[in-house]
């Protein structure tokens, strides 16, 4: 049996000191702190004798992930050098993106602009079928299409997908369950954390998901 695993990474922590619901909102950056749980992930990534067998870094392109991804890539690629690897370049692909949220821009909290004022609050009747942006499963189906894209691409190998607690949760939450749709506030997808899934490459059937958080301690 020949096995592919895709290693979805959450970014790290943003800076984001007025409280935003930034979605997909260009200018939002890792925090200093964000910037170090990168970097243990990164590290813990290229201490693994499996991780670091990864033969390609992909993520979605907003800023927060680029620059996760980057702090991977850095430790990843010196692993590489010295087996004697080409150094791996990151690649971005919209699929893995954040989800779709007309709730972008809005602040979380009370007041002039705030995310829990009763206008809002009127798109929010459901939270397992989110009535505010992109449904789950069409976050699902959009990540399934480029999962079963690089299990195809990848036969055999490990990737490493850098993407946004909404995306990571729903699929796993559909390959789990068999539905995407879930409690938002069950998720299990911490920051800069690493949900790994393994697939059998020519039937596509799920052999396996584990979990690690490398950046809980990261303060």
């Amino acid at each position: 049996m020949t096995a592919t695993t895709i290693n979805f990474v959450r970014h790290g922590k943003v800076e984001n000191p007025d409280h935003l619901l930034y979605e997909r909102l260009p200018g939002f950056h890792l925090s200093k702190v964000g910037k170090r749980m990168a970097q243990a992930t990164g590290r813990f990534i290229a201490d693994s004798p499996q991780l670091n067998t990864s033969v390609a870094v992909f993520s979605s392109p907003l800023e927060r992930t680029r620059e996760t991804a980057a702090e991977i890539l850095a430790p990843l690629n010196t692993v590489r050098e010295a087996r004697g690897e080409q150094a791996l370049e990151l690649v971005t692909d919209e699929r893995i993106i954040e989800a779709r949220n007309e709730f972008r821009g809005k602040r979380i909290g009370y007041g002039e602009g705030a995310l829990w004022r009763k206008d809002n609050l009127k798109l929010v009747r459901n939270l397992w079928k989110p009535s505010w942006g992109e449904t789950y499963r069409e976050i699902a189906a959009r990540v399934h299409a480029f999962a079963m894209e690089k299990v195809d691409e990848f036969a055999g190998q490990q990737i490493i997908v850098v993407s946004h607690e909404s995306p990571i949760w729903s699929y796993r939450h559909m390959l789990e369950t068999g539905r995407p749709e879930h409690n938002m506030l069950l998720r299990k997808t911490a920051l800069a954390s690493i949900t790994s899934i393994t697939f059998d490459a020519r039937s596509h059937a799920v052999l396996g998901i584990a979990y690690f958080d490398p950046a809980k301690d990261v303060r």
